[in-house]
């Protein structure tokens, strides 16, 4: 065989089959898990599970799929990674975590949550899929991230695993790298986002209000992508599709429109469009989303004929634009983000042709959009997706999708954000409708209406008009022609693009034509009317938006296209309030029109109505913003402008941003040598910017931004901007009135952006020029600035604040160009002015911003600022103790972002952090004692503040602040004060359990911190002077709670987080631990302090299942026994604590087989060495073993849904406690059988119960004991008068009304003779007269008896391979009783015989149950024997107070006897004897059989087994001999001595008949049964001599000689006994042989045929209740009956080793 190699790139894989390992030497694989490889050989692997590393072993190689790994070396070990993406690898982990749970709840029966789980497993596993794909563009690999971290997250709440805290990548967030602070501030956000998560499945609404996704709401521009696949209708001619968004509540379009052109054969007219009709509707915001509804609309027109005809012999007319039909489909759900959206995935959208000539294709869109019809299959055919941000924006993100091919269609108006450079000059028309006469026509005119633009010649501008976005311009525009309608509503929307230096001059021209079906006559139909509209009014600003009814003029064809006749005429009509006057006036003025020259005339029958929108960046429609805009041509109207800018609109001032800021700097600079505009320029600046502070126009924030950045250019303004701030603080510090000042310190941020460009612009400009002047004039503005915070006016109290507030949001910039210690100092003097009880929380506030700053990451800064922010914050923390919580929040915010801030910098932060630690450290630890833990919140906060102050500590920090300390007796209460803390915040959960990652963390930091106080206390406080108890006491409770909290019980953990906390923090515990252990040792004299206090935290230290740390704090157990004994001689206290906590421990679910086994070990051999305390030691072991059995079988069925199992062990510890005199246990114990009694209502039980406890009291006016304290305080005479009135009151319930009113008479007695009290007499009476008025009348049923045996290993210890006899309820029958028993075990098998099982059964891993009815023996009282009781009171001694119980069967022994069936038929009856009568604390007992009993038995049993082998021998002797070789030589063998050897040790000595003197008679017994035993073995040795072979010969010599031996011992020892008569081969005979007292028929035959014989022993045999008895005892009772005979009666025993219930009554 080849040699094994080192694996080297084979290092890791996937198991891909199942594997069953052969031998100890191979590996069992199943699916999926994954393996390490570490060598390799023939097609075999050696390595282990990566979830159970500690077993190696071989499988084979093609079992396995390799995967890519990442070797890192970490000192000596190699690292092994699976070279997988990091989320892969997550959702691995995660699936196969959740898979193993899910296998948990299917098996469970948990449907739902199986369900929901699978849902989620199936989700995870195919975005595992398309991850790995690795073909996912850069956009839908995050949102799939997004998709897969939240879909992890949500899936371990709800499934109560551990939280995942991420990065703002979403990646795992390592503890080890991550600094405390952050890694909290993450648990908490991911607590939320789970929290809304989960609340988003329970509703199934989205959190929004507005229905908007989060992620989509994040950005203020979306864009939509539409892909039109195909288009599918039957039209016949080439149509025009017009495609854009549409918002139903208001009717109108939202978007530009998308325009296809649609050849007349199903296909692109442009066949190059085909597969590439794409569009991107872009420019949408968040307004837009939280529309209720967004519709895709497609509006179709036709390019053809007037009417869809078969052509005839007359030429129609061509190229007429159609109405034809609409397609709409509702995409709210898909734009916000709702639902899933793929650009793979096509949608349908329906075709609605137009039915009627005033179907308008806009009010065919309103009546589609509220009903749909049935389409016919004709529509669209597209794919869509929503995209976030602007077309800049996704054509990066999106390549895949949108690129430059890509049509844009932008919105009908501005996006939400206009950012500097965006030059946009559109202008939006539509045609709405008209209303035209017929005039001299019979029928109505088919308007159509033809637009252009023109300039003041009349001249058309070229390719001016955009149909819609993707189609080229035209100079010309058609409309819709609707067939003889009279008021045609068009709504078709046109954009108009011209130069914005020609707007001025630009007017647009309509003309109105009637278009003939026919060729022919439409030829010479002329225009007949027009209108137009200047885009521009004579003010310069641009046409209103809006409704514009323009007024129709009617005349010459050419007169109307010459813009002399028209243009000087007024456009649009006047609308006022009386629509009579309007009409008359305009009639009057189309007189004058007519007459002035003109040739047009108004028609007033005739209206045209449209409405424009203006998009754009250049032109406004304000007056006030156009002047300002333009202040050179008219600058003595330049103040005015400027004091009017604060009435504008703001929507207008941001809509023109860079224009008015470029205004108002060349307004300042060409001002520059005079300061008239300075202050005005400076308030419109602070107008602007407080405008853009507004929420509603907060998205330009990053426009100011961008123009600070690129298009600012005012070099000087630095000057006069902090002029006028300057000279507004000044002032205001005067305590004068300044309107502005509160704005402008609410703009300090943008202002000091200015002054910081601005200075910069110059330096670049100057090379540096004048930068001392700038930086004085800078620390003189700034001293301004703390001048007004020395000020105490009422009126500067809110400039104060926001002075604080707005102050630190200038550093960034100021930085840039200003020395940072030196501003650092100038902020402390800021700070230093204002008082410390002085705005303190905005004080706190103002500097968690500072420390946010770049400027406090440099550490000569943090020099400056710390030890001042460190005073503010200690005198805040004390003063606000009790406080509002905001308060202490703002403050701990602070100090959080100072410690990551500390954490983050690699540089020297030694002084920092020990700064921190001597100011602060000492406060946060007693504001969080005093804090209650009402609001979590702060209380985690706070903890998390101190966690990681301690984190940051090294040993150097800890040794300084160890040495400020000016005494011990301080020190002392430091480290007092720290050990309750640290106690109380690992016993009460400071974080929610699932934040793992936190936790412990958090307890890393806190055993650092005791190990290092405990150096402490071992260098200063274990000399005998200097030794204090309290402390270390408080020392010893901290590290056993620290090392028992939940946290950090691994086996309590599945093995994929038990894994992950070993690899990255350890066990925990065994640190501790071992700490523990060796300060233990270290204390020397002074451990007698802690005996017994600190024996219970050390038994729960030891419980833990950690075998090392178990082998090595067990021995502590027996430092203490030592310690004690050689203080006080013995080592009861440390006893009683051990049993006293050792049964709350194990309760608790502590403990288990291999803890005991430990103890015991360990310390029989600690005290196998000190042969004093040997004795002592081992009766201690013992007593704690037998203990523990009974706790451990006690805990195990406190789960169990049988009652029964759990009052059994119950019993077996109260009887226990009784045995070893712990009377407050043993009392415990009683009172939880007795709830256990009541809860099954058998209230006899629960009163036997509580008789117990009354039989420890006494009838005596002395106070209870200890013990008894749970009862309050009183004497012994009132618990056990309170306790007799309960138990009588169960025994009436259980119609017990004899043992009631036993108990009646002894208080009667109390009541008439020890402190008469009559009253109470009398009641009890009447009480005690009313229970034997029930005895008499009240019909009491008897109970039914059953005995239950309980078979095989399956079963636990107390209920194994034994027999009970159990009480039934009234009226319970034997099917209901066993129907109940099998619920309790249901996969136990019922035996339906009613004979003893054998070995097999017995011996057998499964559960067996037997049972069937026995009948109670009546003992009748002595008082009532010979006497003529009634019925009544007898009939109850037959079912109660018996410990008898027989059970009787037929059987058939010998041939059947046809005619009469009686003389072969024998009767088999067994009895069972109870440890106690029934009824009593239980409903059932064990049958049980002493020791000496048993062996008399097992004698019995032997010498039957005898005779019956004897007897088959002389009846057959075609038998094999070898069977009775083997029995005959078992017994006379020396080794064995006949089985009686240990008899004799232990039943025949002085010592056992002094302690026994009541089985005398059993002692004689057993003798005798020995001494016949000889004979018997006489007669079948002689039968074997017989029967030997001669091979044989020797063996049976040398058994002959052993008997000689063995009958010599016996016959000395115990007499000789002889058979009577002789035994003849030859001939039948049937003889009596006397065994004792037993007659024995033997037949002797020569003949081979089979017949029957029996043994009878006509014996009776005592019945024992023996409290330590270990047996059951089955007596067999058969009797014969035969004709003219008398009946015979035999008894034999069978013996079944068991374990008893050792109750002592």
């Amino acid at each position: 065989m080849a040699p094994w190699v080192k694996a080297v790139s084979e290092r890791y894989g996937v198991v891909k089959w199942n594997f069953v390992g052969q031998g100890e030497r191979q590996l069992t694989l199943d699916i999926g898990d994954t393996v390490h490889i570490e060598e390799f050989c023939d097609g075999w692997y050696r390595g282990y599970l990566a979830r159970n590393k500690a077993k190696q072993g071989l499988f084979p190689a093609n079992f396995v799929h390799l995967k890519e790994v990442i070797v890192e070396k970490r000192g000596d070990e190699e690292l092994v990674i699976a070279a997988e993406m990091p989320l892969v690898k997550e959702v691995t982990t995660t699936l196969r975590e959740w898979g193993s749970i899910w296998r948990q709840l299917f098996v469970a029966n948990k449907t739902e949550r199986v369900k929901q789980v699978q849902r989620l497993m199936w989700e995870l596993m195919e975005w595992r899929s398309q991850l790995l794909s690795g073909t996912l563009p850069s956009d839908e690999f995050k949102e799939l991230k997004q998709k897969v971290t939240s879909k992890i997250d949500y899936g371990n709440k709800i499934l109560e695993l551990d939280q995942v805290v991420r990065d703002e990548d979403g990646n795992i967030l390592d503890p080890e790298r991550a600094s405390v602070i952050s890694l909290f501030r993450a648990h908490e956000e991911a607590t939320v986002k789970i929290n809304e998560r989960i609340k988003e499945e329970q509703s199934n609404v989205q959190t929004d209000h507005s229905g908007i996704s989060a992620r989509i709401q994040s950005s203020p521009t979306h864009s939509l992508y539409v892909f039109v696949r195909n288009f599918v209708c039957r039209i016949g001619e080439d149509s025009e599709l017009f495609m854009s968004l549409y918002d139903p509540i208001k009717q109108t379009i939202i978007s530009e429109n998308y325009l296809v052109r649609w050849g007349s054969k199903g296909l692109p007219k442009e066949i190059d469009m085909l597969n590439n009709l794409k569009v991107v509707f872009t420019d949408l915001g968040n307004k837009d989303l939280s529309k209720e509804k967004i519709y895709l609309i497609c509006q179709i027109v036709r390019v053809g004929r007037m009417e869809l005809k078969e052509i005839n012999t007359k030429k129609w007319t061509q190229g007429l634009r159609r109405p034809f039909g609409v397609a709409v489909m509702d995409i709210s759900d898909l734009i916000k983000g709702k639902v899933e959206c793929d650009e793979e995935k096509q949608f349908f959208i329906p075709f609605f042709p137009v039915v009627a000539e005033n179907d308008f294709l806009h009010t065919l869109l309103n009546k589609v959009t509220s009903s749909r019809g049935d389409s016919g299959g004709q529509g669209l055919w597209v794919t869509m997706k929503a995209l976030i941000g602007d077309i800049v924006q996704i054509r990066k993100e999106y390549p895949h999708l949108v690129d430059r091919s890509t049509v844009v269609a932008r919105k009908l108006g501005f996006p939400e954000i206009i950012m500097p450079g965006d030059v946009r000059n559109d202008i939006y028309l539509t045609i709405q409708g008209g209303d035209f006469d017929k005039y001299n026509k019979t029928t109505q005119k088919n308007v159509e209406v033809i637009m252009w633009v023109c300039d003041e010649e009349g001249k058309v501008i070229q390719n001016s008009i955009c149909l819609g976005a993707g189609d080229k311009a035209v100079s010309e525009y058609r409309s819709v022609i609707y067939y003889q309608v009279k008021q045609p509503r068009w709504m078709e929307t046109i954009k108009v693009a011209v130069p914005l230096e020609e707007m001025h001059r630009i007017h647009l021209r309509f003309m109105f034509r009637h278009r003939s079906s026919q060729e022919s006559k439409d030829k010479s139909e002329k225009n007949f009317a027009m209108a137009f509209v200047r885009l521009m009014k004579e003010d310069g600003t641009v046409l209103q938006d809006g409704l514009h009814d323009l007024v129709v003029f009617k005349g010459d064809s050419k007169r109307m296209e010459d813009v002399n006749c028209y243009l000087s005429l007024p456009s649009t009509r006047h609308h006022h309030s009386d629509t009579h006057r309007s009409s008359v006036s305009l009639s009057r003025s189309s007189s004058s029109l007519s007459g002035g020259g003109g040739g047009l005339s108004v028609s007033s029958r005739d209206s045209f109505t449209i409405s424009t929108l203006v998009c754009s960046t250049k032109l406004t429609q304000n007056v006030g913003l156009l002047g300002l805009l333009k202040w050179r041509t008219r600058p003595e109207l330049l103040k005015g402008n400027l004091e009017k800018l604060k009435i504008i609109d703001g929507e207008e001032v941001v809509k023109f941003l860079q224009d008015t800021l470029d205004a108002l700097f060349n307004i300042m600079m060409e001002h520059s040598q005079t300061d008239d505009y300075d202050i005005l320029v400076f308030d419109a600046l602070i107008y602007i910017i407080g405008l853009i502070a507004d929420r509603k126009f907060q998205h330009f924030n990053t426009v100011l931004e961008a123009y600070i950045k690129q298009h600012f250019s005012a070099t000087l303004a630095y000057k006069k901007l902090m002029s006028v701030l300057k000279r507004y603080l000044d002032v205001s510090s005067r305590g004068e009135q300044c309107e502005p000042i509160l704005r402008t310190l609410k703009a300090l941020e943008y202002i000091f952006k200015f002054i910081v460009r601005s200075r910069m612009l110059y330096s670049q400009l100057y090379e540096g020029k004048e930068q001392t002047e700038f930086e004085e004039s800078l620390r003189s503005l700034f001293e301004s600035i703390s001048g007004l915070m020395r000020t105490d006016y009422t009126t500067t109290l809110l400039l104060r604040v926001a002075a604080l507030k707005y102050l630190p949001t200038v550093l960034h910039d100021v930085e840039k160009v200003f020395d940072a210690k030196l501003l650092s100092h100038l902020l402390h003097d800021f700070y230093s002015c204002i008082p410390p009880e002085k705005l303190q929380k905005q004080k706190v506030a103002s500097m968690t911003e500072i420390v946010r700053s770049k400027l406090f990451k440099r550490q000569e800064c943090r020099d400056v600022l710390l030890p001042m922010m460190l005073r503010e914050l200690s005198g805040a923390l004390v003063s606000m103790a009790d406080g509002p919580h905001d308060d202490r929040r703002n403050s701990l915010e602070l100090l959080n972002n100072i410690l990551e801030v500390l954490s983050m910098d690699s540089g020297e932060t030694f002084q920092h952090v020990q700064d921190i630690v001597v100011s602060l450290l000492r406060v946060i630890n007693r504001t969080v004692i005093t804090m209650g833990r009402e609001h979590a919140l702060i209380v985690s906060t706070f903890v998390a503040c101190m966690t990681a102050i301690l984190n940051q500590m090294d040993d150097g920090h800890y040794m300084t602040y160890i040495e400020t300390f000016n005494g011990s007796s301080d020190l002392v209460d430091f480290l007092m004060e720290s050990f309750l803390l640290f106690k109380d915040l690992i016993g009460k959960h400071v974080y929610p359990s699932d934040w793992m990652a936190m936790i412990m963390v958090q307890n890393r930091v806190f055993l650092r911190a005791i190990n290092t106080y405990a150096e402490t206390m071992n260098q200063k406080f274990l000399n005998n002077d200097d030794f204090e108890v309290q402390l270390w006491n408080n020392y010893f409770h901290l590290a056993v709670a620290f090392i028992t909290q939940e946290s950090l019980q691994l086996q309590n953990f599945s093995p994929t987080k038990r894994n992950k906390i070993l690899a990255k923090y350890g066990d925990m515990r065994r640190l501790i631990g071992f700490a523990i252990r060796d300060i233990w040792y270290k204390l020397g004299s002074h451990k007698i302090c802690f005996i017994p206090g600190m024996v219970g935290p050390i038994l729960e230290m030891t419980l833990i299942p950690e075998e090392e740390l178990r082998r090595a704090t067990i021995p502590i157990f027996f430092d203490m026994i030592m310690c004690e004994h050689a203080h006080s001689g013995n080592f009861h206290k440390f006893e009683n604590e051990i049993i006293l906590k050792l049964d709350h421990e194990v309760e608790g679910g502590g403990g288990d087989e291999r803890y005991m086994q430990l103890l015991e070990t360990i310390l029989l051999d600690c005290a196998a060495e000190k042969a004093v305390l040997r004795p002592q030691v081992q009766h201690f072991v013992a007593l704690v073993k037998g203990l523990l059995i009974r706790l451990l079988d006690y805990r195990t069925v406190m789960s169990d849904d049988s009652r029964n199992n759990r009052m059994s062990c119950t019993v077996n510890l109260l009887n226990f406690y009784k045995d070893i005199n712990r009377e407050a246990m043993y009392i415990r114990y009683l009172y939880k059988l007795r709830d256990l009694h009541l809860e099954g209502e058998n209230y006899t039980e629960a009163a036997y119960t509580l008789l117990l406890h009354s039989r420890l009291l006494k009838w005596l006016d002395e106070m209870c004991g200890p013990q008894f304290e749970f009862h309050g305080s009183q004497t012994q005479r009132q618990l056990k008068e309170t306790l007799y009135d309960t138990i009588i009151d169960y025994f009436d319930k259980g119609k017990m009304w004899e043992e009631a009113i036993t108990l009646c008479k002894e208080l009667v007695e109390q009541y008439e003779n020890e402190i008469f009290d009559y009253e109470l007499l009398s009641k009890k009476l009447e009480k005690q007269a009313k229970f034997y008025e029930n005895i008499m009348k009240i019909l009491r049923p008897k109970p039914d008896y059953f005995a239950v045996g309980y078979y095989g290993q399956g079963y636990p210890p107390f209920l194994r391979n034994k027999v009970f006899i159990h009480r039934g309820k009234e009226y319970e029958r034997r099917e209901d009783f066993q129907n109940q028993l099998m619920s309790q075990f249901p996969s136990a098998v019922r035996l339906n015989t009613t004979t003893m099982p054998g070995d097999d059964i017995k011996n057998s891993p499964l559960q067996y149950i037997q049972c069937f009815t026995v009948q109670p023996v009546l003992e009748i009282p002595p008082r009532l024997k010979n006497k003529p009781v009634p019925d009544q009171i007898i009939n109850f001694y037959k079912s109660n107070y018996v410990q008898r119980f027989h059970y009787s069967r037929p059987v058939r022994k010998g041939p059947v006897d046809p005619n009469n069936e009686f003389v072969s038929m024998w009767i088999e009856r067994t009895t069972f004897t109870t440890v106690y009568k029934l009824p009593g604390i239980l409903r059932w007992f064990e049958t049980t059989l002493s020791p000496l009993e048993n062996a008399i038995e097992t004698m019995e049993s032997t010498n039957e087994k005898i005779l019956t082998m004897i007897n088959q021998y002389q009846t057959d002797w075609s038998l094999p001999i070898n069977p009775l070789s083997m029995l005959l030589n078992g017994i006379v063998d020396p080794a064995v001595m006949g089985g009686f050897a240990k008899y004799e040790k232990a039943f025949f000595t002085e010592e056992y008949t002094q302690q026994h003197p009541e089985d005398r008679d059993k002692l004689s017994r057993l003798k005798d049964l020995i001494a016949w035993q000889i004979p018997l073995l006489g007669g079948g040795i002689s039968l074997h001599g017989k029967r030997v072979t001669d091979d044989l010969r020797p063996f049976h010599e040398r058994m002959e000689e052993c008997f000689k031996q063995l009958k010599k011992k016996v016959e000395k020892e115990y007499g000789v006994r002889e058979l009577v008569g002789s035994v003849s081969a030859n001939t039948v005979e049937e003889m009596v042989v006397t065994v004792g007292d037993t007659e024995v028929k033997m037949r002797k035959s020569k003949k081979k045929k089979k017949r029957s014989s029996m043994i009878f022993i006509t014996e009776e045999r005592e019945r024992t209740s023996t409290m330590d008895c270990k047996r059951v005892r089955w007596t067999f009772q058969i009797g014969r009956r035969e004709r003219g005979k008398k009946k015979g009666v035999c008894v034999a025993a069978v013996v079944a080793e068991a374990g008893v219930i050792p109750v002592s009554l």
